[in-house]
């Protein structure tokens, strides 16, 4: 009896409408609910939230990807459609579920959202995101892109402004758990033993003060700034000659500010494996019982960078190149911080397109001095242009024509003028004197003398033509106007024809002679029918 009265009804039962006791059957599924209630709850998964601040829809795919590529892939999630990314408008959200070594349990569920811009406007989306909660399972990403790094230290003051705008905001309730969330990670153990055992912080954690520098801005939640394209650093060395200083002082100055927030660093790419999914998860607090996690810092480097949450120091960061300013650029940074809260709250807003202006900038703000060593290739200066700024207008197609149409008009008009001043007054110009000479003079302008070599002897070809065709032109005209030459006058016209022909036939010979093969510079060789005297040999004479 004792057996079926414990059976019959081991949860309180409640009287129906007719006063009936419950039947077996009524009695039993309750008993299935509560039990099956009870096990719903012990496994529910644990929800973790992922605010990605920043990037395009194409940057943010990628970091999808990333993450996913660590998570193994189940057999049965072959054929299993992806969840869809909305990340097309303002606030877009997708999940992912982080699977443990054994494909087969899940460890926790990813609730991804995407802001991509950091417009004050947006701000109400994501403040009911941040609920008493929510803020110890939630982790922020500040999405940068290294194909612009010169504007990242102006997206994290902008996000930043954002972030402290909204947290302010809060009620007493959600204050109170950011303020224990930071306290807890602040009194976590220096290192990645944390990470390793995959304990929650609070077993074994010892308590070590704060180093300079460190905390100085808290934002109530954890951060980790990705910078990702990291294949891209060798695009920046060959086309805008960046050299080992410029990628030390990025990161050095991203590593001085970041620790003011208690903020991890890492640089990604989807061609080259990274430690960002295990970076994440360990942050959130996501740990596998089969698989142990490891992170190991690396700031050497230069395109796979990691600085784990609360290992950098100002002593690390210095060691890497000397010269760094960290104390001024610490300082300076909570300035700008600081400046950017009270503009915030005045209603004056400023976007991440925005180029800097030192005259405007805070004293001892270190914003202009970023952006003056990494400065924008692609800028102009507003004394460059006339009207500062992204847009230009262009004319239309008819309005151009007509613009060309008046200038050729006014260019065919001086032409015209220049040539009939130049017909009224010939040596006025140049260039008409020029245009008026024979072709063959132009042309031997160009060429210049030509050179003979006749016997040894160099003449001028041209020179000897001009001067028998100027005595040939002189003859003819002194047989006109014997009065021009006195010394002419006196010769007749044939004895100039015949001393022209003479000379032709002189020059003629040495043609022939030089043509012939006789050495040049060699006296001709006597006529075989002469003798020594001149006098015509015997030979000769029997011959005639």
């Amino acid at each position: 009896m004792s057996r079926q009265s414990n059976f019959r009804d081991p949860v309180p039962t409640s009287k129906s409408r007719n006063d009936r006791p419950q039947s077996s059957g009524e009695s039993e599924k309750g008993m299935w609910s509560s039990m099956l209630d009870s096990v719903a709850r012990g496994k529910k998964l644990p929800e973790k939230d992922l605010v990605v601040l920043g990037g395009t829809p194409d940057t943010q795919k990628e970091l999808l990807e990333i993450l996913s590529s660590d998570a193994p892939k189940r057999p049965q999630d072959r054929h299993k459609r992806k969840p869809v990314i909305a990340n097309e408008f303002a606030l877009g959200y997708t999940y992912q579920d982080v699977l443990d070594a054994d494909q087969e349990d899940i460890l926790a569920r990813l609730s991804i959202y995407f802001l991509p811009e950091s417009s004050p406007t947006f701000a109400p989306l994501l403040k009911p995101l941040f609920t008493p909660q929510s803020i110890p399972e939630t982790l922020l990403i500040i999405l940068l892109d290294w194909s612009e790094p010169w504007r990242w230290v102006r997206q994290i003051k902008n996000w930043i402004t954002m972030i402290r705008d909204i947290t302010s905001s809060l009620g007493d309730a959600p204050t109170e758990s950011m303020e224990r969330t930071m306290k807890e990670w602040q009194q976590r153990k220096r290192g990645i033993s944390a990470y390793d055992t995959g304990s929650t912080g609070n077993e074994g954690s010892v308590t070590l003060p704060l180093s300079q520098g460190e905390w100085d801005e808290p934002l109530g939640l954890p951060l980790c700034v990705v910078c990702h394209g990291a294949d891209k650093v060798d695009a920046l060395e060959v086309e805008h000659g960046w050299k080992e200083e410029e990628f030390d002082f990025v990161l050095q100055f991203l590593r001085t500010i970041l620790m003011k927030h208690g903020a991890s660093l890492i640089y990604t790419s989807t061609s080259s494996p990274n430690s960002l999914p295990t970076l994440i998860h360990s942050t959130l607090g996501i740990h596998s019982q089969l698989k142990k996690q490891t992170l190991k810092h690396n700031v050497i480097d230069r395109d796979k960078i990691l600085v784990p949450p609360k290992w950098d120091s100002w002593g690390k960061i210095r060691v890497l190149r000397e010269g760094f300013d960290v104390e001024g650029t610490s300082s300076g940074w909570s300035i700008d911080i600081e400046a950017s809260v009270s503009t915030a709250a005045n209603g004056d807003t400023e976007t991440n397109d925005a180029e800097p202006d030192s005259s405007t900038s805070p004293k001892g703000a270190v914003l202009p001095t970023y952006e003056s060593t990494i400065p924008n290739p692609h800028a102009y200066s507003s004394s460059q242009l006339s009207n500062p700024g992204i847009e230009t207008s262009t004319p239309t197609n008819q309005a151009f024509l007509t613009t060309q149409l008046e200038i050729l008009e006014k260019l065919k008009a001086e032409e015209e003028a220049a040539a009939a001043s130049s017909e009224r007054d010939p040596n006025s110009s140049t260039f008409s004197n020029a245009t008026n000479k024979p072709h063959d003079e132009r042309v031997n302008e160009h060429i210049g003398p030509v050179q003979v070599n006749m016997g040894g002897i160099q003449v001028d070809a041209d020179d000897m033509l001009k001067k028998l065709r100027s005595r040939k032109e002189g003859a003819e005209g002194d047989s006109r106007t014997p009065e021009a030459n006195t010394e002419k006058a006196n010769k007749s016209p044939d004895d100039m024809k015949r001393e022209n022909e003479a000379l032709n036939s002189f020059f003629a010979g040495l043609m022939k002679r030089g043509a012939s093969g006789t050495p040049r510079g060699t006296p001709a060789k006597r006529d075989a029918s002469r003798d020594s005297s001149g006098t015509p040999s015997k030979k000769a004479a029997a011959r005639d």
